[in-house]
């Protein structure tokens, strides 16, 4: 009886740790043939252009899978290619005062996004993402709060696009 239990146990623990090496925390899902990956530079063509936002979400986009995979970023040739635009940039007032004025305001921004798997083409994604930021109306978006703010909406962004692009969620 002390053997079958043995044996028994031996093999619970066999099959947990074999369920469990395949697991990501990031909820990443890389064929093990794809080494590497690029991200081509996302220009800004929206109607208001604000100067530094296309290099910065580029590279964001490019420390995100960095860091939550073990993919290795090149310039060119990449197993998986992330490329598109910033299309859209505006400032706009969501909710008013009696005075007509703007309660709350809200900066949105939008970029297209093309994704290519050299490796498995039906995982290919072209598609929209977008986010926004609100704040109060009788404040004005410019120095660190418009930086935070543009930070925050390309935190979601580069974080849908990986999660539409990388994970099995």
């Amino acid at each position: 009886m002390k053997i079958f239990l043995k044996i028994t146990c031996l093999a619970f623990i066999v099959i947990s740790i074999a369920g469990c090496g395949a697991y990501s925390f990031t909820g990443a899902n890389v064929d093990p043939n794809t080494k590497t990956f690029q991200v081509n530079y996302f220009q800004n063509n929206a109607r208001i252009v604000e100067p530094g936002i296309d290099r910065n979400f580029t590279l964001l986009l490019q420390d995100l899978i960095l860091n939550q995979t073990s993919l290795d970023l090149v310039t060119n040739n990449g197993d998986l290619v992330y490329e598109g635009e910033i299309t859209e940039y505006y400032i706009a007032p969501i909710t008013a005062t009696s005075q007509s004025t703007a309660a709350q305001n809200r900066l949105t921004i939008g970029v297209n996004l093309r994704y290519f798997n050299t490796k498995n083409e039906e995982k290919d994604v072209e598609k929209r993402f977008s986010f926004y930021f609100d704040y109060p109306g009788s404040t004005q978006l410019s120095g660190t709060q418009l930086e935070d703010a543009i930070n925050t909406v390309f935190e979601r962004i580069t974080q849908d696009i990986f999660n539409a692009t990388l994970a099995d969620w």
